[in-house]
């Protein structure tokens, strides 16, 4: 069978088991096992069986970048290049950031690809993504949140940025069928409300950002206006909720003012 009939069957079989984009699935499939090496016919049996696509291939297109996404890695969504192009705005020549639940570590690496003076710091729980992340170029530590971040950013920072956990409980088992037969569901699960890591952050943050610094995360529905009393209970102005091509919440922004900061030694002040 030559090159093409080959692939013109391969089209079929995606298509048939229900594959939307089955012609590019299959010359994303092609290109990664010329890459590779791999056997073409082992990446396309993985595939069907739902594994993630970037998982196949070792790679995914986010914005302008080609990221590396090992095995077990989340997977960075489109919608979330909305968030690190907002993010690079955000982030001055020569500034610093961290970028909270990095993952794979696509946002981090926007910012340093976009601002490569600037210092941009990623952090994840787990191990596989903080080795995936440095293998994108990130300076990516391993731990919770902020409780990695190297010690001397205290009060400079002039950007946290993050695709948190923020799908409420109840709603996990909404989301696509094999979803959770290869992802972790503590990448999507944000507690009852789905808010229960983003108000860690919102609150944290505090002690890294300088006053007037910004902090940015991905929400989704009405979070924001659930999180709007309490952004300025912690200090936070200039509230903004961007939203996406369809008009969807794709998040939240807001400068950090002061008046409510804790942690690390960094005083409370108007």
């Amino acid at each position: 069978m030559d090159q093409s009939a080959r692939r013109s069957d391969l089209v079929r079989r995606m298509a048939g088991a229900g594959f939307v984009a089955a012609g590019d699935e299959v010359d994303h499939l092609v290109a990664a096992a010329t890459r590779t090496g791999l056997d073409l016919d082992g990446l396309v049996a993985r595939r069907l069986t739902g594994e993630p696509l970037a998982w196949v291939t070792g790679r995914t297109a986010f914005g302008d970048l080609v990221v590396r996404v090992d095995s077990g890695v989340y997977v960075p969504r489109p919608r979330t290049v909305g968030l690190a192009r907002r993010a690079v705005t955000r982030l001055p020549p020569g500034g610093v950031a961290i970028d909270v639940c990095t993952g794979a570590g696509a946002i981090a690496a926007t910012l340093s690809h976009t601002r490569p003076t600037a210092r941009v710091v990623g952090t994840d729980v787990d191990v596989a993504s903080v080795a995936c992340a440095r293998s994108n170029g990130v300076e990516a530590h391993l731990g919770d949140l902020f409780d990695p971040v190297p010690d001397g950013l205290s009060g400079r920072v002039d950007l946290v940025v993050g695709s948190v956990p923020y799908v409420p409980t109840p709603a996990l088992s909404s989301l696509q069928r094999d979803t959770f037969t290869f992802e972790a569901t503590t990448a999507y699960d944000g507690g009852g409300d789905g808010l229960d890591v983003v108000r860690r952050v919102l609150r944290d943050a505090r002690s890294f950002l300088r006053r007037g610094g910004w902090i940015l995360l991905e929400l989704g529905g009405g979070q924001p206006d659930e999180l709007a009393d309490e952004l300025v209970q912690l200090g936070y102005r200039d509230v903004t909720t961007p939203r996406d091509s369809d008009g969807d919440v794709a998040g939240v922004e807001a400068s950090w003012r002061g008046g409510s900061a804790v942690g690390r030694g960094r005083p409370d002040g108007p």
